[in-house]
């Protein structure tokens, strides 16, 4: 008879099954002996990843600067690039279960950022500021321009937010 790969006790499994070991990933951080689960890019735009522990890939993270390098508009181009391919994580989750999860006060305050406006404006106040900036970013003013469509989208879901109805 075989001796199996799992010859532990107590022996969950009957005598003919057969598990190989596990690979496992340590954390990359010096002296650490956790387990590597959490994955962080070696630099901007690479492939290459560390593998780091839960408390290790926070102390990365805290001093990770994504745009490190590039000019405010390039970060600005990147940024937009990377929103227009995450667009279907941007309508999942939490952000598309309303106001339960995402706030109803944290939302209104994103849309009073993106229209420019104070927190005590009135209804008149964000019509006027609705109007002028989707005229100002909308698509058949600006044909070709996806930076520009982008922001009429987002002037849009902000008026969406904030109108009286």
């Amino acid at each position: 008879m075989r001796r199996s790969k799992a010859s532990t006790f107590p022996r969950w499994n009957g005598y003919e099954s057969e598990r190989d070991p596990i690979q496992v990933r340590m954390c990359d951080h010096d002296g650490c002996d956790n387990k590597g689960e959490f994955p962080a890019p070696k630099s901007p735009d690479s492939r290459d990843k560390w593998q780091f522990c839960e408390f290790h890939i926070t102390e990365f993270n805290k001093n990770w600067n994504y745009f490190e390098g590039l000019s405010k508009d390039e970060a600005f181009k990147r940024a937009q690039e990377d929103m227009r391919t995450a667009r279907g994580y941007a309508s999942s989750g939490a952000y598309d279960m309303g106001e339960e999860t995402y706030g109803k006060d944290r939302r209104r305050s994103d849309a009073l950022d993106i229209l420019d406006l104070e927190e005590d404006a009135t209804a008149a106040e964000v019509k006027t500021a609705y109007r002028r900036m989707a005229k100002l970013y909308h698509p058949d003013t600006n044909l070709g321009d996806s930076d520009a469509a982008i922001k009429f989208q987002q002037v849009s879901a902000a008026y969406e937010v904030l109108k009286v109805k």
